[in-house]
């Protein structure tokens, strides 16, 4: 009787793996490694700013130091999600255009998130710049020099190559599908390493740092954010081409490739408006 009752559950359990949906939500670990990866970037932005402040409770290479380790777990937690929910399983799921829809909402959605997060420190940008400018764009450094024209120029021929590859998949022609991802991919990562760059420049030559002031505090804000964006944006078209590798994607089944391009394109957008209202905008 004991052992009945034990093994009687009233049809009550913990959800296990074969209850979720395969591809969009197996138990996994890899949400909460990037969850954590994103949660340490903010304590890394604590941690520099105490070792700035000259309190000596933290040395001023901590922040960026677990800045550096924040952000390499957010990444590999983002690509380990990704890959076990879309990349594992594309062989054995059915193509359901239900599922395609979804996904395209979700990315628009997520997109409007994105936009009020941006809109929230564009206003903060407005409303300094609406206040006593003379005071406030004090030892700020040149900041329309050619390094930020080769970035622009570099992101928007990344959307471009992109384009040109979803184009081609649409088609079937996957030479030229991998060929557009790749030459994006690149793009993107040359582009990642000209904001560093930008960064050191500003920061060890320049002594343009965070607490510079408010404007800084805007120009490190906006342009850091970008920057994390970006780099998702690189991975989610590193696991897009690594797809197209194994040879998956064609002409009826390439809804990812959309949303990855989807943010891509939006990624690009706000680069230019950044660039037109906060650095050109500065100089005017």
């Amino acid at each position: 009787m004991g052992t009945e009752e034990a093994q009687d559950d009233h049809g009550h359990h913990l959800p296990a793996v074969e209850d979720w949906p395969r591809g969009f939500g197996e138990a996994s670990w890899w949400p909460f490694v990037t969850a954590a990866g994103a949660a340490s970037v903010y304590v890394a932005a604590a941690l520099y700013i105490l070792g700035q402040s000259g309190s000596g409770l933290v040395g001023p290479m901590v922040g960026p130091a677990t800045m550096v380790v924040a952000v390499g777990i957010f990444l590999a937690g983002l690509y380990g999600w990704v890959y076990h929910a879309f990349v594992s399983h594309f062989w054995s799921r059915e193509s359901s255009g239900q599922s395609a829809n979804k996904l395209r909402w979700g990315m628009l959605a997520f997109l409007g998130s994105e936009l009020a997060t941006f809109g929230a420190l564009f206003g903060y940008y407005f409303y300094i710049r609406a206040g006593n400018w003379s005071s406030i764009f004090v030892g700020i450094p040149t900041l329309t020099g050619s390094l930020v024209l080769i970035n622009t120029t570099l992101l928007i021929a990344s959307s471009v190559t992109l384009h040109y590859a979803h184009v081609a998949i649409r088609n079937d022609k996957r030479k030229k599908f991998i060929g557009g991802l790749l030459g994006t991919l690149l793009l993107g990562v040359v582009f990642i390493g000209g904001q560093v760059y930008e960064y050191y420049e500003f920061i060890i030559h320049e002594g343009f740092t965070l607490t510079s002031g408010i404007f800084a505090s805007a120009f490190f804000g906006l342009t850091g954010l970008h920057g994390i964006h970006v780099s998702l944006g690189a991975v989610l078209i590193g696991v897009v081409t690594l797809r197209g590798l194994l040879g998956q994607y064609s002409a009826d089944r390439h809804v990812s490739v959309s949303t990855a391009s989807m943010y891509w394109h939006f990624v690009d957008v706000v680069w230019i408006f950044l660039v037109v209202v906060l650095y050109l905008g500065a100089e005017v």
